[in-house]
């Protein structure tokens, strides 16, 4: 990376020193992953006033996930190649749009269009972000990047859906007012980005048609180095992401069905409840080695998910929301690990891709069980969902458990 004297003297624009960029590059990662969960309080709002399933639910929750997807396979390295700052401010400016389309939207067509480009400009965003923070972290401070990129999407989420949670108890328009607050974030954020400097080692002529189009082809692209920390750590995390769908969607509706007079908060609070724990989890498990934060959260997520399970049998909130809170401290274990085993033997050409790839395969693993479970829903209710959902992931994570105890110890 070329100094910043250095591109402070090339550009008219001030730049932001590497502690400045680091931090708003952390900003932004929060600020999206806020942005994806602080619908999941209003929902419940929208199905009073639209009157649609669950299932439908579901499908508003999985059209975000997946074209967030469509994003990170085809372009999760686009800022390898023609650099973070075009990239990422690009792709906050078509984050600002969504926020408008989603405070507009007038019926669950609207809706589902909102989160669609949201998870466009997201699945760019994320992997941009995340290459920016490797990319800007301090000499004097190895493994900070990693760490951040493990606790700030987390944090982001809990944030998001925290505060809507409390817009939509105390605001005025709470179907829009955090759509909007949001809008403005984005766009102050893609204006700042502009004043940090280039890190990635752009390619001539990448910026013509036929070069963009071949960009843009679907790709999983993985670096090298850290193939042997994916094979340990993918269990856990579709285990982890796959219950983090669950709550994300459906945990306002079990908090109804267990206590149905209880105030309205109390559903988006419970994912609040899976992110803020997974935020504390992984900032308390930085310093320990990333194989056994991995294990360890993996298996955290078995007890997390049988409380849960029994939560409706309880007829107990406590029982949720500890089950909850246990699933939530495995989550961050399992994606601070994970990012840990990714991210630091990635090369700085190979740290966008590898992202792209991790995320890709959380968000696989976060949508498509729920939609799933939203046609389970449907068919057999509520209760049977949960059951079914929960004994996959605790097989899931078994099974993930014992293949990582006949590894090689050094993967």
């Amino acid at each position: 990376m070329a100094s910043v004297t250095a591109l402070r003297s090339r550009r008219r624009l001030p730049v932001l020193g590497r502690r400045g960029a680091f931090r708003l590059h952390a900003s932004a990662l929060v600020a999206l992953l806020a942005a994806s969960s602080a619908p999941t309080p209003v929902y419940a709002l929208y199905q009073a006033a639209w009157h649609f399933s669950a299932m439908t639910l579901t499908v508003v929750f999985s059209a975000y996930v997946l074209a967030l997807l469509v994003a990170l396979l085809t372009a999760g390295t686009l800022s390898d190649h023609l650099g973070r700052r075009p990239v990422l401010a690009g792709a906050l400016v078509a984050e600002a749009v969504a926020m408008a389309v989603s405070a507009a939207a007038q019926g669950v067509p609207e809706l589902i269009a909102g989160r669609i480009l949201q998870g466009l400009a997201t699945g760019v965003a994320t992997s941009a972000t995340g290459a920016a923070l490797l990319d800007f972290e301090a000499p004097d401070r190895p493994g900070r990047a990693a760490v951040a990129n493990g606790i700030m999407p987390v944090a982001g989420m809990a944030l998001g859906v925290l505060a809507s949670t409390a817009l939509v108890q105390y605001a005025p328009a709470p179907t829009r007012t955090v759509y909007l607050l949001l809008l403005v974030l984005f766009i102050a954020q893609a204006a700042a980005v502009r004043l940090t400097p280039e890190t990635a080692r752009t390619e001539s002529g990448t910026w013509r048609p036929v070069r963009l189009l071949h960009l843009l082809r679907p790709t999983i692209t993985v670096a090298p180095a850290s193939r042997p920390g994916l094979a340990l750590a993918a269990p856990g995390i579709v285990a982890a992401w796959a219950l983090g769908g669950f709550y994300s969607s459906l945990g306002p509706s079990l908090a109804r069905l267990i206590a149905p007079h209880a105030a309205h908060a109390t559903g988006g609070l419970v994912f609040f409840t899976l992110t803020a724990a997974a935020g504390l989890a992984g900032h308390a498990a930085r310093a320990l080695p990333a194989r056994t934060v991995s294990l360890a959260g993996a298996a955290l997520l078995i007890p997390g998910a049988l409380l849960t399970l029994a939560a409706p049998h309880l007829h107990s909130l406590l029982a949720l929301f500890a089950g909850t809170a246990l699933a939530g401290a495995g989550f961050g274990g399992v994606t601070q690990g994970a990012l840990r085993l990714l991210l630091r033997p990635a090369a700085p050409g190979e740290r966008a891709g590898t992202l792209a790839t991790y995320y890709a395969l959380s968000y696989l693993a976060m949508s498509i069980p729920v939609v799933l479970a939203g046609l389970l829903t449907n068919l057999y209710g509520l209760q049977t969902s949960v059951a079914l959902y929960g004994a996959t992931v605790v097989a899931l994570t078994l099974t993930g458990l014992i293949r990582a105890a006949h590894l090689p110890h050094k993967a």
